[in-house]
């Protein structure tokens, strides 16, 4: 059985895309949050704070976005240099609109062992108690 965490990391992607097309059909400026310090984090590490960094991806913002299943690439400028940015989706903490905030924050990943440490033992599932109602 699928834990919140895995369903969410699963619809991860899909829902980034969406809240992005949602700020942009209102005109808004789409904006991530992202774990800075996750691995294959590819960001201009000058402009991290507190092991975290806010994209701007407005399509005036970024060139050649690509918004996949598994990663987040673009070329944007930083401070008037074009510079590749690459985003695991699973760094992705939160997307949003710059000018309400309003959008999805999503759980921190963890490392795998993490998980298999949290996971609950799964109890057999019970017989279903059913009444016949006339």
């Amino acid at each position: 059985m699928a834990t919140e965490d895995t369903v969410l990391s699963s619809h991860r992607p899909y829902l980034i895309r969406a809240i992005r097309e949602w700020a942009i059909d209102n005109h808004l400026t789409p904006q991530l949050l992202v774990n800075a310090e996750m691995d294959e984090v590819e960001v201009p590490t000058e402009f991290v704070e507190d092991g975290q960094i806010v994209l701007n991806i407005s399509p005036q913002a970024v060139d050649d976005l690509e918004m996949g299943n598994e990663y987040i690439s673009f070329s944007a400028r930083f401070r008037g240099t074009s510079r590749s940015v690459l985003v695991p989706v699973d760094a992705v903490l939160a997307v949003f609109d710059r000018e309400s905030r309003q959008g999805m924050s999503f759980p921190a990943a963890s490392a795998p062992e993490d998980d298999a440490k949290s996971e609950k033992p799964t109890e057999p599932r019970k017989k279903p108690n059913l009444k016949l109602v006339e």
